[in-house]
């Protein structure tokens, strides 16, 4: 038996257990646009951990890019991760099996987050009234704009395309696709940041 040795990524693998979860959300919901109002309880709750986890690898990405700096909110790391990668906000994401296209950073401005970012800070704060922001489109866009940080988390894996098992839904366009890599017992992908 071999054992394959590597470093371990953690965010890889918390992304890939999130998208597992849309994968089981999309027997029941058709990810369309038609339905991206559409919204519910397991809806709620993936946008919750996507949004949390982007958090938590956006402030690694900024320890890396800044050691000395301790930004404490998405404005903050905006500064750090854009100076760095202006490209982040034009980053294009494809769900091709659904058709569809995807911006999550498009919106990150100076004191304006994305849009998904403001509905899960809503939802967090004010459940009772905000609820129904936790909806298809706020969702896919989380767990995408989440897609994103993680590649540029583990920038030297994704562009080599050590970032193994490779994700089974999300794919980025032409412009960030390099090629196919194989590991020697699996397919990677390797990306262009």
């Amino acid at each position: 038996m071999t054992i394959l040795t590597g470093r371990i990524q953690p965010h890889w693998n918390f992304f890939l257990a999130i998208e597992n979860d849309l994968e089981h959300i999309s027997r029941f919901i058709e990810f369309d646009q038609r339905n991206f109002k559409c919204f519910s309880l397991e809806i709620v709750r993936v946008l919750m951990a996507a949004s949390a986890e982007v958090d938590i690898v956006c402030k690694q990405i900024c320890k890396r890019l800044e050691p000395t700096h301790n930004p404490r909110s998405i404005n903050s790391y905006r500064e750090i991760i854009l100076k760095q990668y202006p490209m982040i906000k034009r980053f294009t994401v494809l769900l091709p099996k659904f058709g569809l296209t995807l911006h999550p950073w498009i919106n990150w401005e100076k004191n304006s987050p994305p849009k998904w970012w403001t509905a899960n800070n809503k939802i967090k704060h004010e459940r009772h009234l905000k609820f129904a922001e936790g909806n298809l489109k706020n969702m896919l866009n989380s767990v995408a704009g989440l897609f994103v940080v993680v590649l540029y988390l583990y920038i030297d894996m994704a562009e080599s395309g050590q970032l193994i098992p490779s994700t089974r839904m999300f794919r980025t366009d032409e412009m960030h696709f390099d090629q196919a890599v194989h590991n020697g017992h699996e397919f990677g992908i390797a990306y262009r940041l």
